[in-house]
């Protein structure tokens, strides 16, 4: 009797731990909590001076009888052309993660529309990335670029003036992607350059220069220019 008692005991004990592992494949984890949504306080720095200061000056300068002619900022467009990706992918890899630090955006992998014969090049080739800032990344890129990553430039003495195309856009170089304070230096493969396009509401050369001027990009005076 005793010994039919403790089967029975050692079976209720198996059968209990059994219901507890089979409890515990049905039962569901817990829904994770949404991270935190980032709502700005204020406007972008640089938008804000372009609210409070730049519009009077401009207004003042090119005689504007309406506050919406002021000239405006767009969109700011970064392409980075990669040639060497159709050899080594693996550089493609890199520019996309090192062009998402820049913007802050994930970017579009960009590929070949033609046949060239005399680069090894197809069509539908993956040959580079791109992406295009608007609103409030666009201002505070800019503001980086101009206050930050510019003074980075070795033996910086300014950008040029004459980059324009007639209709107040402006296009300018960079060699190396490692003045962006978003890269570490230390884990590129290769430096890259890339070029960057800000598009502005400007009806000529003259105002988008004196837009971009306030708002404090750095143009080569004439005597420096070369």
């Amino acid at each position: 009797m005793a010994k039919q008692a403790k089967n029975q005991q050692n079976k209720g004990q198996q059968q209990a731990g059994g219901g507890r592992k089979g409890g515990g494949k049905g039962k569901k984890s817990a829904p994770s909590e949404p991270p935190p949504v980032y709502k700005r306080e204020a406007p972008p720095r640089l938008k804000q001076r372009y609210d409070d200061e730049v519009k009077a000056k401009l207004m003042s300068e090119f005689g504007y009888k309406s506050i919406m002619e002021v000239p405006r900022l767009v969109k700011i467009t970064l392409n980075m052309g990669l040639g060497r990706a159709n050899q080594n992918p693996k550089i493609l890899e890199s520019a996309v993660e090192e062009m998402r630090a820049i913007a802050g955006q994930a970017p579009v992998v960009t590929s070949a529309k033609r046949d060239i014969a005399t680069f090894k090049l197809r069509r539908g080739h993956r040959i580079g990335v791109m992406t295009t800032l608007r609103r409030e990344r666009m201002w505070e890129f800019l503001d980086r670029f101009i206050n930050i990553s510019l003074p980075q430039v070795r033996d910086f003495r300014g950008v040029s003036p004459k980059a324009f195309d007639g209709r107040g856009n402006y296009s300018v170089g960079v060699r190396e992607q490692i003045i962006f304070p978003e890269i570490d230096y230390d884990n590129i493969d290769s430096v890259k350059g890339m070029n960057i396009t800000i598009v502005t509401t400007g009806r000529n050369d003259a105002e988008g220069r004196a837009l971009l001027g306030h708002l404090g990009m750095p143009f080569r005076r004439a005597s420096a220019s070369n």
